[in-house]
């Protein structure tokens, strides 16, 4: 089971950070006894293992060497894989450049390094052989992909950065088995790579006679990529409903107690 993490973003919302953006420290973990910063993108990777994967293939550009350094050793018992997107030029690209490492039989998962989201176990709640999309509620569905559902839950749409959305239900995070990963491939190449967004690659992927399914099965949904998500984060994270999920299995014999912090936030 694979995981892909797409991590050759700029994060231009939220500079200067002087590091990457997926290796912002929000929240805390427990590393043993002690308590450590943990990383944005960290809440992602827990989230792939504790539905099995065992592999976690990172997208990285240019200038991200920090992301490599801090995953080199994995994360629990998943091997950490890292493949280059030269430029950053969409979501479409970054993923597809993991398919020489998805074999046709296996699981891929998929999910946004910059975001926290909850429940921990979404992925689970995910179909293992269909193109399934984990759904949010959010305020400001046109600052997302919104996701159309009919009445058994299949995906009918996906309205990218519309004004005049239908659904305040968003996807977060999908799964799909390895075959419809490389058709999804095909098609994208097929369409000279002209989808920079997953929603409208699967929009075209649906008029072709393609099936997507959507689950409303998430609670909260925080985009970190600006100050403000940043602000809504570290509140969630506080609530009650977050408190267990700094005591999850972290990391496998790599330190990561240099964990960079925030410019003004301190040590």
């Amino acid at each position: 089971m694979l995981g892909i993490v797409p991590a050759a973003g700029r994060g231009s919302r939220i500079q200067p950070l002087g590091f990457s953006k997926e290796l912002l420290p929000v929240g805390s973990r427990l590393d043993g006894q002690t308590e450590r910063p943990c990383a944005v993108s960290e809440y992602l990777v827990r989230r792939m293992v504790r539905n099995g994967v065992d592999r976690i293939c990172f997208i990285i550009g240019s200038g991200k060497s920090d992301i490599l350094e801090y995953y080199a050793a994995g994360y629990g018992d998943a091997a950490a894989i890292f493949v280059a997107q030269p430029s950053p030029v969409g979501l479409c690209d970054a993923i597809f450049r993991a398919a020489p490492l998805v074999t046709p039989q296996e699981t891929v998962l998929i999910g946004l390094p910059d975001t926290i989201w909850f429940p921990e176990d979404g992925f689970c709640r995910l179909a293992d052989d269909r193109l399934s999309f984990l759904m949010f509620p959010v305020d400001r569905p046109e600052l997302f992909d919104a996701v159309v559902l009919d009445a058994t839950g299949r995906v009918e749409q996906i309205q990218v950065k519309q004004a005049d959305v239908a659904t305040n239900w968003v996807w977060g995070a999908f799964k799909m088995p390895g075959r419809i990963f490389h058709r999804l491939a095909a098609l994208w190449r097929q369409r000279d790579g002209v989808d920079e967004y997953f929603g409208t690659l699967v929009n075209a992927y649906l008029a072709g006679g393609g099936e997507a399914y959507g689950v409303k099965a998430g609670t909260a949904y925080v985009d970190v990529g600006t100050f403000n998500g940043y602000r809504t984060a570290l509140r969630l994270l506080e609530s009650n409903d977050a408190v267990q999920d700094k005591t999850l299995p972290i990391f496998a014999s790599q330190d990561r107690s240099a964990v960079p912090t925030v410019p003004g936030e301190g040590a």
